[in-house]
Protein backbone atom coordinates (compact mmCIF):
# COMPACT_ATOMS: atom_id res chain seq x y z
CA UNK A 1 0.00 0.00 0.00
CA UNK A 2 1.59 3.61 -0.92
CA UNK A 3 2.34 5.61 1.56
CA UNK A 4 0.37 8.96 2.37
CA UNK A 5 3.18 11.32 2.85
CA UNK A 6 0.68 13.85 4.77
CA UNK A 7 0.02 10.73 7.12
CA UNK A 8 3.33 10.00 7.72
CA UNK A 9 4.42 13.56 8.60
CA UNK A 10 1.49 13.29 11.57
CA UNK A 11 2.11 10.20 12.82
CA UNK A 12 6.43 11.30 12.84
CA UNK A 13 6.44 14.74 13.38
CA UNK A 14 7.76 16.00 9.82
CA UNK A 15 7.58 19.61 9.81
CA UNK A 16 9.94 19.24 6.19
CA UNK A 17 10.04 17.14 3.25
CA UNK A 18 13.46 17.18 0.95
CA UNK A 19 12.04 16.34 -2.22
CA UNK A 20 15.31 15.03 -3.69
CA UNK A 21 16.23 13.64 -7.56
CA UNK A 22 19.85 12.61 -8.70
CA UNK A 23 21.05 14.47 -11.60
CA UNK A 24 23.35 12.69 -14.50
CA UNK A 25 26.32 13.76 -12.13
CA UNK A 26 25.79 12.10 -9.62
CA UNK A 27 24.20 15.55 -7.71
CA UNK A 28 21.44 15.38 -5.45
CA UNK A 29 19.39 17.98 -5.98
CA UNK A 30 16.23 19.00 -3.71
CA UNK A 31 13.55 21.41 -2.85
CA UNK A 32 12.73 21.64 0.78
CA UNK A 33 8.65 21.37 1.02
CA UNK A 34 6.49 22.15 4.37
CA UNK A 35 4.67 19.37 5.48
CA UNK A 36 1.43 21.23 4.76
CA UNK A 37 2.08 21.41 0.84
CA UNK A 38 3.31 17.43 0.62
CA UNK A 39 -0.19 16.48 -0.42
CA UNK A 40 -0.09 18.38 -3.31
CA UNK A 41 3.72 17.47 -4.01
CA UNK A 42 2.83 13.62 -3.92
CA UNK A 43 0.48 14.03 -6.62
CA UNK A 44 2.03 16.36 -9.20
CA UNK A 45 5.73 16.67 -7.61
CA UNK A 46 7.96 19.68 -7.10
CA UNK A 47 9.05 22.00 -10.23
CA UNK A 48 12.67 22.21 -10.96
CA UNK A 49 14.47 23.79 -14.09
CA UNK A 50 16.15 20.90 -15.52
CA UNK A 51 18.98 23.22 -17.45
CA UNK A 52 20.20 24.30 -13.76
CA UNK A 53 21.15 20.29 -12.81
CA UNK A 54 23.05 18.86 -15.15
CA UNK A 55 20.76 17.04 -17.05
CA UNK A 56 20.62 17.42 -20.89
CA UNK A 57 18.65 20.27 -21.45
CA UNK A 58 17.59 23.98 -22.23
CA UNK A 59 16.30 26.98 -20.33
CA UNK A 60 13.50 26.36 -23.26
CA UNK A 61 12.38 23.24 -21.69
CA UNK A 62 9.32 23.20 -19.62
CA UNK A 63 8.96 22.53 -15.72
CA UNK A 64 10.30 19.16 -14.83
CA UNK A 65 8.48 17.79 -11.87
CA UNK A 66 10.10 15.35 -9.14
CA UNK A 67 7.51 13.29 -7.97
CA UNK A 68 8.07 11.53 -4.66
CA UNK A 69 8.13 7.75 -4.45
CA UNK A 70 6.43 7.68 -1.33
CA UNK A 71 7.87 4.22 -0.52
CA UNK A 72 11.66 5.52 -0.35
CA UNK A 73 10.89 8.04 2.36
CA UNK A 74 13.38 8.48 5.15
CA UNK A 75 12.94 10.64 8.59
CA UNK A 76 16.69 12.51 9.24
CA UNK A 77 18.21 10.94 12.19
CA UNK A 78 19.82 13.50 13.09
CA UNK A 79 17.54 16.31 12.27
CA UNK A 80 13.80 14.21 12.74
CA UNK A 81 11.61 17.33 11.57
CA UNK A 82 12.84 16.72 8.22
CA UNK A 83 12.11 13.29 5.86
CA UNK A 84 14.12 12.61 2.57
CA UNK A 85 12.16 11.08 -0.18
CA UNK A 86 13.71 10.26 -3.96
CA UNK A 87 11.64 11.61 -7.05
CA UNK A 88 11.02 10.23 -10.15
CA UNK A 89 11.41 13.09 -12.57
CA UNK A 90 8.85 13.86 -15.07
CA UNK A 91 8.07 16.43 -17.99
CA UNK A 92 4.70 17.05 -19.40
CA UNK A 93 3.68 13.69 -17.96
CA UNK A 94 6.12 11.35 -19.39
CA UNK A 95 8.99 10.51 -17.49
CA UNK A 96 12.29 11.87 -18.00
CA UNK A 97 14.11 8.82 -19.69
CA UNK A 98 17.50 10.08 -19.17
CA UNK A 99 16.76 10.97 -15.44
CA UNK A 100 19.09 8.19 -13.57
CA UNK A 101 16.25 7.12 -11.44
CA UNK A 102 13.70 6.44 -14.13
CA UNK A 103 16.62 4.33 -16.37
CA UNK A 104 17.20 2.51 -13.34
CA UNK A 105 13.20 1.63 -12.70
CA UNK A 106 12.75 0.56 -16.09
CA UNK A 107 15.52 -2.08 -16.28
CA UNK A 108 14.18 -3.20 -13.17
CA UNK A 109 10.76 -3.90 -15.03
CA UNK A 110 12.49 -5.55 -18.46
CA UNK A 111 14.21 -7.44 -15.98
CA UNK A 112 11.28 -8.98 -14.05
CA UNK A 113 9.32 -9.58 -17.05
CA UNK A 114 12.16 -12.65 -17.52
CA UNK A 115 11.46 -13.51 -13.84
CA UNK A 116 14.94 -11.99 -12.59
CA UNK A 117 14.96 -9.71 -9.86
CA UNK A 118 18.49 -8.18 -9.22
CA UNK A 119 19.65 -7.74 -5.59
CA UNK A 120 22.62 -5.93 -4.43
CA UNK A 121 24.70 -4.56 -1.62
CA UNK A 122 27.24 -2.16 -1.90
CA UNK A 123 30.48 -0.97 -0.26
CA UNK A 124 30.65 2.58 0.20
CA UNK A 125 34.44 3.70 1.13
CA UNK A 126 34.95 6.89 1.91
CA UNK A 127 38.03 9.66 3.50
CA UNK A 128 37.22 11.95 6.47
CA UNK A 129 38.84 15.15 5.26
CA UNK A 130 39.38 18.89 6.85
CA UNK A 131 36.77 20.89 5.82
CA UNK A 132 38.85 22.87 3.29
CA UNK A 133 39.45 18.59 1.77
CA UNK A 134 43.68 19.01 1.55
CA UNK A 135 44.53 16.75 4.43
CA UNK A 136 43.19 14.26 6.28
CA UNK A 137 41.19 14.76 9.62
CA UNK A 138 43.25 12.56 11.56
CA UNK A 139 46.70 13.93 12.02
CA UNK A 140 47.89 10.63 13.87
CA UNK A 141 46.94 8.39 11.27
CA UNK A 142 50.09 7.81 9.25
CA UNK A 143 50.62 4.12 9.53
CA UNK A 144 52.36 2.17 6.23
CA UNK A 145 49.35 -0.50 6.41
CA UNK A 146 46.50 1.60 8.22
CA UNK A 147 43.74 -1.24 7.53
CA UNK A 148 41.45 -2.00 10.16
CA UNK A 149 43.82 0.04 12.38
CA UNK A 150 42.18 -0.81 15.58
CA UNK A 151 43.48 3.19 17.06
CA UNK A 152 42.63 5.24 14.16
CA UNK A 153 38.83 3.70 13.90
CA UNK A 154 38.53 4.65 17.15
CA UNK A 155 39.80 8.27 17.16
CA UNK A 156 37.00 8.69 14.78
CA UNK A 157 34.39 6.29 16.88
CA UNK A 158 31.92 9.52 17.34
CA UNK A 159 31.97 9.64 13.17
CA UNK A 160 31.54 6.01 12.62
CA UNK A 161 29.18 5.25 16.02
CA UNK A 162 26.60 8.30 14.66
CA UNK A 163 26.29 6.74 11.26
CA UNK A 164 25.58 3.26 12.39
CA UNK A 165 23.47 4.26 15.10
CA UNK A 166 21.09 5.80 12.60
CA UNK A 167 21.41 3.08 10.14
CA UNK A 168 20.61 0.56 12.98
CA UNK A 169 17.52 2.98 13.68
CA UNK A 170 16.82 2.87 10.01
CA UNK A 171 16.37 -1.29 9.55
CA UNK A 172 19.34 -1.34 6.91
CA UNK A 173 21.15 -4.08 8.91
CA UNK A 174 24.32 -2.61 9.28
CA UNK A 175 27.02 -5.14 10.17
CA UNK A 176 30.73 -4.09 10.21
CA UNK A 177 32.67 -1.32 9.90
CA UNK A 178 36.35 -0.72 9.38
CA UNK A 179 39.27 1.67 8.95
CA UNK A 180 39.79 1.01 5.42
CA UNK A 181 43.58 0.37 3.23
CA UNK A 182 43.92 4.03 3.10
CA UNK A 183 44.81 6.84 6.09
CA UNK A 184 41.59 8.31 6.60
CA UNK A 185 39.37 6.06 4.89
CA UNK A 186 36.86 4.03 6.21
CA UNK A 187 34.10 1.72 4.69
CA UNK A 188 30.35 0.66 6.49
CA UNK A 189 28.49 -2.05 5.09
CA UNK A 190 24.52 -2.74 5.39
CA UNK A 191 23.20 -5.44 4.42
CA UNK A 192 21.87 -6.25 0.48
CA UNK A 193 18.70 -5.35 -0.75
CA UNK A 194 16.69 -5.28 -3.99
CA UNK A 195 18.13 -2.75 -6.77
CA UNK A 196 16.41 -0.02 -5.97
CA UNK A 197 16.19 -0.29 -2.50
CA UNK A 198 20.21 -0.40 -2.15
CA UNK A 199 20.04 2.99 -4.96
CA UNK A 200 18.06 4.59 -2.73
CA UNK A 201 20.17 4.03 0.56
CA UNK A 202 23.06 4.30 -1.58
CA UNK A 203 22.01 8.17 -2.01
CA UNK A 204 20.66 8.61 1.29
CA UNK A 205 23.75 6.97 2.98
CA UNK A 206 26.33 9.48 1.12
CA UNK A 207 23.84 12.39 2.11
CA UNK A 208 24.12 10.92 5.49
CA UNK A 209 28.07 10.79 5.48
CA UNK A 210 28.25 13.98 4.66
CA UNK A 211 26.09 15.41 7.22
CA UNK A 212 27.39 13.77 9.78
CA UNK A 213 31.32 14.23 9.29
CA UNK A 214 30.17 18.55 8.79
CA UNK A 215 28.60 17.84 12.09
CA UNK A 216 31.34 16.92 14.02
CA UNK A 217 33.75 19.66 11.73
CA UNK A 218 35.17 17.04 9.27
CA UNK A 219 34.31 16.78 5.26
CA UNK A 220 33.89 13.28 4.36
CA UNK A 221 34.54 12.61 0.28
CA UNK A 222 33.46 9.32 -1.98
CA UNK A 223 36.11 10.72 -4.41
CA UNK A 224 38.00 8.16 -6.12
CA UNK A 225 41.82 8.91 -5.78
CA UNK A 226 41.59 12.04 -3.29
CA UNK A 227 44.61 11.67 -1.51
CA UNK A 228 47.94 10.82 -4.24
CA UNK A 229 49.86 7.96 -3.11
CA UNK A 230 47.07 6.25 -1.35
CA UNK A 231 44.65 3.43 -2.21
CA UNK A 232 41.25 5.20 -3.77
CA UNK A 233 37.32 4.82 -2.63
CA UNK A 234 35.53 1.72 -4.39
CA UNK A 235 32.52 0.67 -4.23
CA UNK A 236 32.38 -2.75 -4.98
CA UNK A 237 28.75 -4.11 -5.28
CA UNK A 238 27.96 -7.63 -4.18
CA UNK A 239 25.15 -8.95 -7.34
CA UNK A 240 22.62 -11.63 -7.25
CA UNK A 241 19.21 -12.60 -9.03
CA UNK A 242 16.17 -13.80 -7.21
CA UNK A 243 12.75 -15.32 -8.31
CA UNK A 244 10.70 -12.40 -6.31
CA UNK A 245 11.41 -9.05 -5.53
CA UNK A 246 11.82 -8.27 -1.86
CA UNK A 247 10.46 -10.50 1.03
CA UNK A 248 8.75 -12.32 -1.52
CA UNK A 249 11.88 -14.02 -2.92
CA UNK A 250 12.63 -17.19 -2.00
CA UNK A 251 15.43 -19.03 -4.08
CA UNK A 252 18.41 -17.17 -5.40
CA UNK A 253 18.56 -17.58 -9.29
CA UNK A 254 22.21 -17.82 -9.53
CA UNK A 255 22.76 -20.38 -6.89
CA UNK A 256 23.41 -24.28 -7.82
CA UNK A 257 25.03 -27.15 -6.02
CA UNK A 258 25.92 -28.55 -9.37
CA UNK A 259 26.92 -26.08 -11.98
CA UNK A 260 29.31 -27.32 -14.63
CA UNK A 261 32.64 -25.61 -16.05
CA UNK A 262 34.71 -22.19 -14.40
CA UNK A 263 31.75 -20.71 -12.90
CA UNK A 264 29.64 -23.50 -12.18
CA UNK A 265 32.35 -25.17 -9.93
CA UNK A 266 32.28 -22.03 -7.71
CA UNK A 267 28.53 -22.04 -7.20
CA UNK A 268 26.72 -19.83 -10.11
CA UNK A 269 24.27 -21.57 -11.89
CA UNK A 270 24.05 -21.08 -15.83
CA UNK A 271 21.99 -17.93 -15.69
CA UNK A 272 24.21 -16.36 -13.15
CA UNK A 273 27.11 -17.85 -15.46
CA UNK A 274 25.69 -15.80 -18.79
CA UNK A 275 25.04 -12.94 -16.36
CA UNK A 276 28.41 -12.44 -15.43
CA UNK A 277 29.21 -12.71 -19.05
CA UNK A 278 27.45 -10.26 -19.96
CA UNK A 279 29.13 -8.12 -17.08
CA UNK A 280 32.74 -9.45 -18.87
CA UNK A 281 31.51 -8.64 -22.33
CA UNK A 282 30.80 -5.12 -21.73
CA UNK A 283 32.84 -4.31 -18.76
CA UNK A 284 35.23 -1.66 -20.55
CA UNK A 285 31.98 0.36 -21.75
CA UNK A 286 30.83 0.08 -18.24
CA UNK A 287 33.55 1.72 -17.13
CA UNK A 288 32.03 5.20 -18.35
CA UNK A 289 29.54 4.32 -16.00
CA UNK A 290 30.96 3.03 -13.43
CA UNK A 291 33.86 5.27 -13.36
CA UNK A 292 32.45 8.42 -14.21
CA UNK A 293 35.01 11.18 -13.44
CA UNK A 294 38.62 12.45 -14.73
CA UNK A 295 39.68 11.27 -11.41
CA UNK A 296 38.55 7.57 -11.12
CA UNK A 297 41.26 6.69 -13.27
CA UNK A 298 43.34 7.59 -11.17
CA UNK A 299 41.83 4.65 -9.48
CA UNK A 300 41.84 1.90 -11.47
CA UNK A 301 45.17 2.88 -13.26
CA UNK A 302 47.09 3.76 -10.37
CA UNK A 303 50.82 2.62 -9.71
CA UNK A 304 50.98 0.83 -6.45
CA UNK A 305 50.08 2.65 -3.15
CA UNK A 306 52.19 3.27 0.04
CA UNK A 307 49.85 -0.30 1.35
CA UNK A 308 51.19 -2.11 -0.70
CA UNK A 309 48.11 -2.70 -3.56
CA UNK A 310 45.49 -0.58 -5.01
CA UNK A 311 42.92 -3.05 -4.56
CA UNK A 312 40.76 -1.71 -7.92
CA UNK A 313 41.67 -3.85 -11.34
CA UNK A 314 43.20 -2.48 -14.71
CA UNK A 315 42.21 -5.55 -16.49
CA UNK A 316 38.87 -7.13 -17.49
CA UNK A 317 39.26 -10.56 -15.67
CA UNK A 318 37.72 -12.65 -13.08
CA UNK A 319 38.50 -15.18 -10.54
CA UNK A 320 37.10 -17.00 -7.56
CA UNK A 321 37.78 -15.69 -4.42
CA UNK A 322 40.55 -13.48 -4.82
CA UNK A 323 40.38 -9.65 -4.40
CA UNK A 324 43.01 -8.54 -7.37
CA UNK A 325 41.06 -9.12 -10.21
CA UNK A 326 37.68 -6.77 -12.08
CA UNK A 327 35.31 -9.73 -10.73
CA UNK A 328 35.40 -11.95 -7.83
CA UNK A 329 32.88 -15.11 -6.62
CA UNK A 330 33.37 -15.41 -3.36
CA UNK A 331 30.81 -18.44 -2.58
CA UNK A 332 27.79 -19.68 -4.45
CA UNK A 333 25.06 -17.47 -5.88
CA UNK A 334 26.81 -14.37 -6.17
CA UNK A 335 29.59 -12.46 -7.02
CA UNK A 336 31.31 -9.17 -6.88
CA UNK A 337 32.19 -6.27 -9.32
CA UNK A 338 35.42 -4.64 -7.74
CA UNK A 339 35.42 -1.89 -10.68
CA UNK A 340 33.29 1.16 -9.28
CA UNK A 341 34.33 3.79 -7.43
CA UNK A 342 32.83 6.26 -4.98
CA UNK A 343 32.03 9.04 -7.47
CA UNK A 344 29.20 6.29 -8.73
CA UNK A 345 25.95 7.44 -9.52
CA UNK A 346 23.64 5.28 -7.41
CA UNK A 347 21.73 4.78 -9.51
CA UNK A 348 23.33 4.49 -12.91
CA UNK A 349 25.54 1.86 -11.06
CA UNK A 350 22.69 -0.65 -10.51
CA UNK A 351 20.85 0.11 -13.97
CA UNK A 352 24.18 -0.45 -16.28
CA UNK A 353 24.78 -3.57 -14.07
CA UNK A 354 20.70 -5.09 -14.90
CA UNK A 355 21.72 -4.01 -18.59
CA UNK A 356 24.88 -5.60 -19.07
CA UNK A 357 23.39 -8.83 -17.15
CA UNK A 358 20.50 -8.96 -18.98
CA UNK A 359 22.42 -8.56 -22.20
CA UNK A 360 24.44 -11.46 -21.08
CA UNK A 361 21.73 -13.68 -19.91
CA UNK A 362 19.75 -13.34 -23.61
CA UNK A 363 22.96 -13.61 -25.76
CA UNK A 364 23.93 -16.80 -23.32
CA UNK A 365 27.36 -14.85 -23.13
CA UNK A 366 30.35 -16.41 -21.96
CA UNK A 367 32.37 -15.01 -19.21
CA UNK A 368 35.64 -16.53 -20.36
CA UNK A 369 38.63 -17.96 -19.02
CA UNK A 370 38.98 -18.30 -14.87
CA UNK A 371 42.24 -17.03 -13.67
CA UNK A 372 43.10 -18.11 -10.74
CA UNK A 373 46.29 -16.01 -9.69
CA UNK A 374 47.40 -12.58 -8.05
CA UNK A 375 47.38 -9.79 -10.85
CA UNK A 376 49.00 -7.39 -9.10
CA UNK A 377 52.26 -9.84 -9.02
CA UNK A 378 51.56 -11.76 -12.64
CA UNK A 379 48.67 -10.16 -14.50
CA UNK A 380 51.43 -9.42 -17.39
CA UNK A 381 51.24 -13.01 -17.76
CA UNK A 382 47.56 -12.84 -18.80
CA UNK A 383 47.28 -12.61 -22.55
CA UNK A 384 44.03 -11.47 -24.31
CA UNK A 385 41.96 -10.18 -21.53
CA UNK A 386 41.01 -6.47 -22.54
CA UNK A 387 42.65 -3.58 -20.42
CA UNK A 388 40.30 -1.19 -18.88
CA UNK A 389 40.39 2.73 -20.67
CA UNK A 390 43.21 4.58 -19.15
CA UNK A 391 41.38 7.80 -19.10
CA UNK A 392 37.72 9.36 -19.42
CA UNK A 393 37.85 9.81 -22.64
CA UNK A 394 38.68 6.34 -23.55
CA UNK A 395 35.59 5.31 -21.43
CA UNK A 396 33.28 7.19 -23.01
CA UNK A 397 34.33 6.67 -26.65
CA UNK A 398 34.24 2.85 -25.79
CA UNK A 399 31.04 3.11 -24.49
CA UNK A 400 29.58 4.83 -27.41
CA UNK A 401 30.85 2.33 -29.56
CA UNK A 402 28.87 -0.76 -27.31
CA UNK A 403 25.32 -0.11 -29.25
CA UNK A 404 23.77 -2.84 -27.72
CA UNK A 405 24.87 -1.36 -24.39
CA UNK A 406 23.46 1.73 -25.18
CA UNK A 407 20.26 0.81 -26.38
CA UNK A 408 19.60 -1.57 -22.81
CA UNK A 409 20.41 1.83 -20.79
CA UNK A 410 17.94 3.91 -23.32
CA UNK A 411 18.72 5.52 -26.27
CA UNK A 412 18.06 9.26 -25.09
CA UNK A 413 19.76 8.47 -21.18
CA UNK A 414 22.94 7.41 -23.44
CA UNK A 415 22.80 10.35 -25.68
CA UNK A 416 22.65 12.89 -22.69
CA UNK A 417 25.15 11.32 -20.93
CA UNK A 418 27.72 11.25 -23.70
CA UNK A 419 27.17 14.63 -24.48
CA UNK A 420 27.59 16.09 -20.78
CA UNK A 421 30.91 13.87 -20.04
CA UNK A 422 32.89 15.29 -23.07
CA UNK A 423 31.65 19.01 -22.17
CA UNK A 424 33.27 18.13 -18.74
CA UNK A 425 36.10 16.34 -20.62
CA UNK A 426 36.71 19.43 -22.55
CA UNK A 427 36.45 21.66 -19.50
CA UNK A 428 39.30 19.22 -18.04
CA UNK A 429 41.69 19.71 -21.25
CA UNK A 430 41.51 23.13 -21.44
CA UNK A 431 42.01 23.62 -17.75
CA UNK A 432 45.63 25.11 -17.55
CA UNK A 433 47.28 23.30 -14.94
CA UNK A 434 50.15 23.65 -12.25
CA UNK A 435 51.62 19.98 -13.82
CA UNK A 436 52.33 22.50 -17.29
CA UNK A 437 53.77 25.37 -15.69
CA UNK A 438 56.17 22.87 -13.71
CA UNK A 439 57.08 20.92 -16.61
CA UNK A 440 56.78 22.77 -19.35
CA UNK A 441 57.69 26.53 -18.48
CA UNK A 442 61.33 26.51 -19.33
CA UNK A 443 61.50 24.09 -22.11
Amino acid sequence: MTKDLAAFAAENGIKYFMISFTDLFGGQRAKLVPAQAISDMQEDGAGFAGFATYLDMTPAHPDMLAVPDPDSVIQLPWKPEVAWVAANPVMEDEDVAQAPRNVLRRLIDEAAQEGMHVKTGIEAEFFLLTPDGRELSDEFDTAAKPCYDQQAVMRRYDVVREICDYMLELGWGPYQNDHEDANGQFEMNWEFDDALSTADKHSFFKFMTKSVAEKHGFRATFMPKPVEGLTGNGCHAHISVWDAPGDKSKANVFATDTGEGPAGELGLSEKGTHFLGGIMKHASALAAITNPTVNSYKRINAPRTISGATWAPNTVTWTGNNRTHMVRVPGPGRFELRLPDGAVNPYLLQAVIIAAGLSGVRSKADPGKRHDIDMYADGHKVRGAPKLPLNMLDALRTYDKDKELKTMMGEEFSKAYIKMKHEEWNSFITHFSQWERDHTLDI
